[in-house]
């Protein structure tokens, strides 16, 4: 086992209002301190979801473990095969390597601090998605950068038959 020593001599402060948002309802990302803020500690994003709406479909980090903390509200996280609920005030840590994925629990919203440690510059991984979604590059562009942010998509059987 290794141990990572962060290397960075200053607090970092985030002010809720000024803290970019990317994205708006059904699903909202507040990017709070990227990877190079914290000197490779981790890198840490605040999503909003609507009622039962999708965060994040399957996928695995290599480099990184990948905790959700449920500020308000209930969410489906996958983790390996199995689906759990999360509510207000749970914590969900997922190992690297596992496969995972997350939404909005059907008939509920959520709002999760989502933690990636070690970090990974992911902010610009958001403002891909949000790119995405208005069409001005196409889905298969994240084919492209999947190395780049550690974020590397699969198919999850479990995930399909608890999501429809």
């Amino acid at each position: 086992m290794s141990l990572f020593v962060p290397e960075f001599d200053e607090t970092v402060l985030v002010r809720d209002a000024e803290a970019e948002v990317v994205g708006g309802a059904p699903v909202a990302v507040k990017l709070l301190a990227d990877s190079s803020a914290s000197g490779g500690a981790l890198s840490t994003v605040r999503v909003t979801l609507a009622e039962g709406a999708d965060g994040a479909r399957p996928h695995v980090h290599h480099h990184s473990a990948e905790m959700f903390f449920l500020l308000d509200g209930e969410a489906e996280v996958l983790s390996g095969g199995d689906v759990v609920t999360a509510g207000r005030g749970d914590l969900v840590i997922v190992p690297p390597d596992r496969p995972h994925a997350f939404a909005a629990a059907p008939g509920s919203t959520a709002d999760l601090l989502i933690v990636i440690t070690p970090g990974v510059e992911r902010f610009e991984y958001f403002r891909h998605l949000q790119r995405i979604r208005l069409g001005e590059v196409t889905p298969e562009s994240l084919l492209e950068v999947q190395e780049l942010y550690d974020n590397h998509f699969l198919r999850s059987e479990a995930w399909d038959r608890r999501r429809r």
